[in-house]
């Protein structure tokens, strides 16, 4: 069967890492998503928590808003002061996603996988999104937080999540014209999330 990579990128809430677990179980194929950053720290050598690291300073450099780094595909060598920079790391969960792309097939949610793997052939790209009460419900079920709090901490994720695609691919996470296919999970449910995901991918790859 020819490899086949769905892509899922998802407001905080909508349930995407979900929908993504059930399209993944009901193809028998595997799952990656923080997997990602495990993986590239084995393969770079590079400690794992440096990588979280990373993504926390990221999160809390306003600068970081207003700058790119695009995604490039250069790997920095171990002897450049540059090796452990948010750059490489960033190169490396890359390099992971790309060699998946070309050996099995599978669900990858987040790391800006669809942009990595945009010029492949053999993926599919999804972003599921969902209204303010629905991803406040899902989050209410998640979180111990007063409403108030958490209705920040929803958007502070999404902020974070939008600041950090465009960082590394210069482009706006939520513009539809960016991936395959966009479903709103508040009205689908993510049982039909899922068999969206998997109609599309028949149409497509004819699988």
């Amino acid at each position: 069967m020819e490899k086949i990579v769905i892509t899922i990128a998802r407001q905080y809430g909508s349930g995407g890492k979900t929908v993504g677990k059930m399209v993944a179980d009901e193809l028998g194929i595997p799952f990656y998503s923080r997997d990602i950053i495990r993986m590239a720290s084995e393969d770079s050598g590079i400690s794992e928590a440096l990588f979280g690291e990373a993504d926390e300073k990221l999160r809390k450099n306003f600068l970081f808003r207003l700058s790119k780094n695009i995604y490039d595909g250069d790997l920095i060598p171990p002897e450049s002061d540059d090796f452990v920079s948010d750059k490489n790391l960033f190169n490396y969960q890359a390099k992971i996603i790309k060699q998946l792309a070309e050996t099995e097939s599978c669900v990858i949610v987040g790391r800006c996988a669809d942009y990595v793997l945009r010029d492949y052939p053999n993926v599919m790209s999804v972003f599921v999104h969902a209204d303010e009460e629905f991803c406040f419900d899902r989050a209410m079920e998640r979180n111990s937080m007063p409403p108030r709090e958490l209705e920040k901490y929803i958007a502070k994720i999404d902020k974070y999540r939008g600041d950090y695609y465009k960082y590394y691919t210069g482009q706006d996470w939520t513009d539809a014209r960016n991936y395959d296919l966009c479903l709103n999970s508040g009205k689908l449910g993510f049982e039909k999330c899922k068999e969206e995901i998997l109609a599309y991918r028949k149409v497509r790859f004819g699988l």
